[in-house]
């Protein structure tokens, strides 16, 4: 079979395993099936929203999950060069410990993949939209046939751009795959980001930043830091780090 035949059977596989009425679940499938026809350990796709904002679409796996939210946390890596320069990013752990020290130590500490490969997808997310391949062996990163992956990545945008004109949605309302899991959580941290801007009278990219390195310092992901402070269970005084206050 091709390509885009095997992508398609792993799409429909997936989609017969998990209920999905409205879609939501799309971007999941969608990087499970590239994991299967990449014969890569973890994938991950995510579109970029302003200069420094990362919204996460969908991960084949909750590991693959957390290394978004990792690079998220430090703010920089592979995913994010690949967003600004439009080429892929290839990164074995040796290349990941020189270019991301902090990105990569994290990685080590709390994933299996030792190797990342970075992609800008095509099509409707030109500009916009990456693939993240997540690798366990480090030499996997060089074997990887990157011509192969930039079709997969188009076969991921062709999918969303026939969600984007074929799928129901509610008045006013993006497709389901906006409003995936993933995308649904980074929207609190946006929240947070807000609350935390007018708390300080600061810029968002400050108050990113602070969100960032409390993060950072409790060993956490902004999406958790972002989630807690939007429920009450921080304020921002905790996120400071000062004692007490309102």
């Amino acid at each position: 079979m091709t390509l885009a035949e095997r992508f398609a059977t792993a799409v429909a596989e997936e989609a017969t395993a998990v209920a999905d009425d409205d879609g939501h679940l799309l971007p999941d499938r969608l990087a499970r099936a590239v994991v299967r026809v990449l014969t890569v350990d973890g994938a991950g796709l995510s579109v970029l929203t302003g200069t420094r904002g990362r919204c996460p679409l969908g991960a084949s796996s909750p590991e693959a999950g957390r290394a978004e939210r990792l690079q998220f946390t430090v703010g920089t890596g592979p995913c994010l060069l690949a967003h600004a320069s439009g080429e892929p990013v290839l990164a074995g752990q040796d290349e990941l410990r020189r270019r991301w020290p902090a990105f990569a130590d994290a990685l080590v500490a709390t994933t299996p993949y030792r190797g990342v490969v970075s992609l800008p997808v095509p099509g409707a997310l030109t500009g916009a939209g990456a693939l993240d391949l997540f690798l366990t062996d480090p030499d996997d990163v060089r074997r990887l046939d990157v011509a192969v992956a930039l079709a997969a990545g188009q076969l991921v945008s062709d999918a969303l751009s026939d969600a984007l004109v074929w799928s129901p949605r509610s008045d006013g309302q993006g497709p389901g795959w906006l409003r995936s899991p993933a995308a649904v959580r980074r929207s609190v941290v946006w929240r947070a980001v807000g609350s935390l801007s007018l708390s300080l009278d600061a810029a968002a990219d400050a108050a990113l930043d602070v969100l960032r390195a409390h993060a950072w310092a409790t060993g956490r992901s902004v999406d958790s830091v972002a989630a807690d402070l939007v429920s009450g269970r921080l304020v921002t005084a905790d996120v400071l780090g000062r004692p007490g206050g309102p």
